[in-house]
C-alpha cells in the first residue's frame, strides 16, 4: 500500500523536478541601457511583449548613466563580464566583444535591406558580413539655436550656407544685446568636433586610409581654442574637466546661458519635455566651412555580447526588436530618426509640438549633406583614437598647459599610440 505521505512527496518531488526542468530551459537576458529620453523605458515596455510572446525568456533593462556606457561596459567586456546586450554609441570600437546573431535571426536578408549602413558601423572590417546587433536610432549632429534671444536682440539669423564665423558674429551679438552670458558651446566631445573639422577641410584618413591631423583640423582647432579663450564660449565645457570625459552643454542653453548649442538629435525630446514655454528654440542647418557643410552621423545600437550563455535568445530578442512594426513604434515613441529604410521610407508619426516637429524636419534635411569622410569616421573602427584625444588636447590647450600647436602635435603621437595599442 501506497502511504498518502509518500504520495505527497512523491507529487512534490515531481514540482520541483517541473521547476528544475524550467529553469534548464528558461534564460535570463539583461540589457545595459542609457537613455537621452526615454529609449530605456520604452525598451523595457517593448520587452515586456517579447516576454509575452516568448515565456522562456526573461528580459531586464538596466538603466545606467551615459558614463558607464562609455567608462566602465568596455572593462566590464574586458573582464568577460557585462550584460548579454548594450546599448553603445562606439559602434565599431568594441568590435571584438560582438556576438554575431546571423544564425538566429529569422531572415538575414531583411536585416541587410533595412539597415544597410549602420550594421556596416557594427563591423570589424569590409569583409566581416555579421550582424551583430540593431541601430535604435540614427544621430545626426546640429546646431541649436535659442530664437527668443534672436528675436530680443532685433539680429538677422544666420541663411542655410552661413559660415561658422557668421554664426560667431551673429551669437555674439545676440549675447552682448540680450546679456546673455556666452555665445555658443559644443558638447566635449570628439565625436560633436569631428562635423566642423570636416567642414573646414579636414580629411581625417590619408591615402593609405589611416588616421591623420591635417591642415584643416589644425585650422577649426585654433579657432575654437580661441573662441573658448576670448568668451565667446564658455570655458567651464570643454576646460572645467581633465582627461576625455564627455560633458554636454544641455544645462547652459536650457538655462538660456549660451545663444548656439551644438549637439545633435538625440536631444530633441529632452528640448521639448525640459525647455518647454520657456523660449523658443530651432535646429539651424549644420554652418559651413571652406569645404562642407555637415554634421556627423552615428547613434546608439543595441550590440549582442559574445560573453552571453543565452546567445539564441539574444538573437530572438533583437530579431523581435528589428521587425517593422515594433521598431516603428519604438522610433516614435522616443522621437528619434530611423535606421530602418522601410520605417524611414513609410514615414514616422510623431506626437510632437510644433518645434520638435520643426527640428526633426532639419536634421532630416541634414542626412543629405552629409560629408562622405563623416560616415567613413563614423564607421573607422578607431575613431576614437582621434574622438578621445581630441577632447584631451584641445581642453589642455584652453586651460593654458600648451599652445595649439603643441596640442595638435600631441594629438598625432597620441593617435598612433592609440593605434599601435589596438593592433597589439
Amino acid at each position: 500500500m501506497f502511504h498518502p505521505t509518500a504520495k505527497r512527496l512523491s507529487r512534490l518531488a515531481l514540482a520541483v523536478a517541473a521547476c528544475t526542468s524550467l529553469a534548464a530551459w528558461s534564460a535570463e537576458i539583461r540589457v545595459m541601457c542609457y537613455q537621452d529620453g526615454n529609449e530605456c523605458d520604452v525598451t523595457k515596455d517593448l520587452a515586456k511583449r517579447f516576454e509575452a510572446a516568448n515565456k522562456d525568456v526573461t528580459v531586464i533593462v538596466d538603466t545606467v548613466p551615459y558614463k558607464a556606457i562609455t567608462e566602465q561596459l568596455p572593462v566590464q567586456l574586458g573582464a568577460g563580464e557585462g550584460p548579454d546586450i548594450a546599448r553603445v554609441t562606439d559602434l565599431g570600437g568594441l568590435n571584438r566583444f560582438y556576438l554575431d546573431i546571423t544564425p538566429y535571426v529569422k531572415d538575414a536578408k531583411y536585416w541587410e535591406a533595412n539597415f544597410g549602413k549602420p550594421l556596416a558601423w557594427l563591423r570589424g572590417s569590409p569583409a566581416d558580413k555579421g550582424i551583430y546587433g540593431l541601430q535604435s536610432q540614427l544621430t545626426i549632429t546640429g546646431p541649436f539655436v535659442n530664437k527668443t534671444l534672436f528675436d530680443q536682440a532685433k539680429v538677422a539669423m544666420p541663411g542655410p550656407k552661413a559660415t561658422w564665423d557668421d554664426w560667431v558674429t551673429a551669437t555674439r551679438a545676440v549675447a552682448k544685446a540680450t546679456q546673455t552670458p556666452f555665445a555658443m558651446a559644443w558638447d566635449r566631445s570628439g565625436h560633436r568636433f569631428a562635423g566642423p573639422a570636416i567642414s573646414y577641410g579636414a580629411k581625417i584618413f590619408d591615402a593609405s586610409g589611416n588616421l591623420v591631423v591635417d591642415d584643416g583640423y589644425k585650422a577649426i582647432s585654433k579657432k575654437f581654442v580661441d573662441w573658448n579663450k576670448d568668451g565667446t564660449m564658455p570655458k567651464e565645457v570643454w576646460g572645467g574637466t581633465g582627461g576625455s570625459s564627455y560633458r554636454d552643454a544641455f544645462e547652459e542653453f536650457k538655462n538660456g546661458r549660451i545663444v548656439m548649442y551644438l549637439s545633435g538629435s538625440w536631444q530633441i525630446k529632452r528640448m521639448d519635455s525640459q525647455i518647454g514655454k520657456s523660449f523658443d528654440w530651432i535646429v539651424a542647418p549644420n554652418p559651413c566651412g571652406p569645404a562642407a557643410c555637415t554634421g556627423i552621423p552615428g547613434g546608439a545600437a543595441f550590440v549582442a555580447l559574445k560573453r552571453t550563455k543565452s546567445p539564441k535568445e539574444v538573437g530572438r530578442f533583437l530579431d523581435f526588436m528589428a521587425q517593422e512594426a515594433v521598431y516603428g513604434e519604438m522610433i516614435a515613441r522616443t522621437e528619434n530618426l530611423p535606421a530602418h529604410s522601410g520605417v524611414a521610407a513609410k514615414g514616422v508619426t510623431y506626437n510632437v509640438g510644433p518645434a520638435s516637429k520643426a527640428a526633426m524636419n532639419t536634421f532630416v534635411g541634414e542626412v543629405g549633406k552629409l560629408s562622405p569622410v563623416a560616415y567613413d569616421v563614423q564607421g573607422y573602427k578607431l575613431n576614437r583614437a582621434i574622438f578621445l584625444n581630441t577632447v584631451t588636447r584641445l581642453s589642455q590647450s584652453i586651460v593654458g598647459e600648451m599652445s595649439t600647436d603643441d596640442a595638435m602635435n600631441r594629438l598625432v603621437k597620441d593617435i598612433d599610440e592609440a593605434v599601435k595599442a589596438a593592433a597589439k
